[in-house]
């Protein structure tokens, strides 16, 4: 099922697909970075050289090191999740390389999840201590992710529109795969070519409401006010004329992976239950919300689906896990109460094969597993109280690990049910409140 071509979201098919309907270039120069990068990079190449059009050059930002597509282009890997020393290398060649752009070019920014941190590194008036301490926190608050993505991409040298505002005067093309709610080109990688809406005072308001739980180094208000006080420059807005010469296209979508995984269930023999409702919220209260939604259902051969992101607020020393794991074995506990007779499946993983700082994309639980996890002498509701959900599902052997898919497209929950009932009618979907 975790298969990019399968899911209907391989990043060079999408680009390929929006490419043949893009104006032809004199010159193209590419910026290719997050988890699609190498197969957007090599998609681009491909077409270029079919249409003899000049590769200027370029770069392509990976989570892991390697040759680059074409000898044309130069490969680097920053750090994921979390930015690094890897992550502010990418940082400076991203730099270097709008240093070589000429005036023939027209710049291409292949973009994708995970660019925040693998081209990760602060803005002048934070250093990189303060940043990784900053990224590190924000990743602890809990924050929905269209928030944390205000906050973050705001001290982020290249994003909040920065890569845009130093191309000013070049054609860019940026070419997305969304990897955020709403699909939303100015969060998507931060928006490094997308205006920004927010303001200091905004941003302000919202450290300050995470500020009791987690640390925020003072630096980052010091220079909320220096932008305030017209000393530094605020972040680039939707009036400024700089974006007159940016297009963005989306080409991918968690919409498209869950209309594709319904067609393959279908495929299959199951009713397909597609919700078009994002999910979001706690990844713990969503778990125990579908694992219900799902047990008290009707019983019968259906693949419910849904797609999106939760989060979860980590608190202080917490376990290892993910939001994936954490929503799968929260929805185990409720799936041990179903009756007997029902056959559940439950599936919660990342698109991109990678769920928080583990090897695993998510786990694969049933109504056994609660019980499961309890046997191997480990106490479920304690793994979840201390987000320690890693351990607890490699335990029992729940953990998917198909390895980076190189694509990412938030987070897929996949329910099939089975039962004593066969019947083939359609069970409507009475959605859990979830989210805000």
């Amino acid at each position: 099922m975790f298969d990019a071509a399968v899911l209907g979201v391989d990043p060079g098919r999408a680009l390929i697909r929006a490419l043949e309907t893009t104006p032809t270039p004199a010159q193209v120069r590419v910026f290719a970075t997050g988890k699609a990068a190498l197969a957007m990079a090599a998609a681009a190449v491909r077409h270029l050289d079919r249409l003899a059009v000049p590769l200027a050059g370029g770069l392509v930002v990976t989570p892991d090191e390697g040759l680059p597509p074409d000898p044309r282009l130069r490969r680097i890997a920053g750090d994921h999740p979390l930015p690094a020393l890897r992550s502010a290398a990418a940082a400076a060649a991203v730099t270097a390389e709008i240093g070589r752009v000429e005036p023939r070019d027209e710049v291409w920014v292949l973009l994708s999840g995970g660019t925040t941190s693998l081209i990760g590194a602060p803005v002048a008036g934070i250093s990189a201590a303060e940043y990784q301490v900053l990224v590190n926190a924000l990743g602890h608050a809990g924050l929905p992710i269209g928030e944390l993505n205000r906050v973050r991409k705001r001290f982020s040298q290249w994003g909040a529109g920065r890569l845009g505002q130093a191309l000013q005067g070049t054609p860019v093309r940026v070419f997305a795969l969304s990897d955020v709610p709403g699909d939303d080109p100015a969060d998507i990688g931060s928006g490094p070519a997308a205006p920004d809406s927010s303001t200091a005072e905004e941003i302000r308001r919202l450290l300050t409401s995470v500020s009791g739980a987690v640390a925020i180094p003072p630096s980052v208000f010091r220079l909320l006010d220096r932008v305030d006080r017209g000393e530094v420059a605020e972040t680039p807005k939707p009036n400024d004329p700089l974006f007159a010469g940016v297009v963005t296209r989306v080409i991918g979508s968690n919409a498209v992976a869950r209309s594709h995984a319904a067609e393959r269930a279908r495929a299959l023999g199951y009713v397909a239950v597609e919700s078009d409702r994002l999910l979001t919220g706690e990844a713990a209260d969503v778990g125990r919300a579908f694992g219900r939604l799902v047990a008290e259902a009707t019983a019968g051969p259906r693949a419910w689906i849904w797609g999106g992101e939760t989060t979860v607020a980590l608190g202080v020393h917490p376990g290892l896990g993910g939001r994936c794991q954490e929503l799968a074995l929260a929805a185990a506990e409720v799936l041990a109460a179903a009756p007997e007779t029902r056959r559940i499946a439950f599936l919660a993983a990342g698109t991109d094969g990678r769920d928080g700082p583990t090897d695993a994309a998510g786990a694969v639980v049933d109504r056994h597993s609660w019980a499961a996890i309890a046997g191997q002498g480990i106490d479920p509701a304690q793994a979840l109280v201390h987000h320690d959900a890693h351990s607890a599902l490699t335990a029992i052997g729940a953990l998917l690990r198909p390895g980076l898919t190189g694509t990412n497209v938030m987070d897929l929950v996949i329910a099939v049910t089975a039962g004593a009932d066969r019947s083939e009618s359609e069970t409507p979907l009475r959605e859990p409140i979830v989210g805000p």
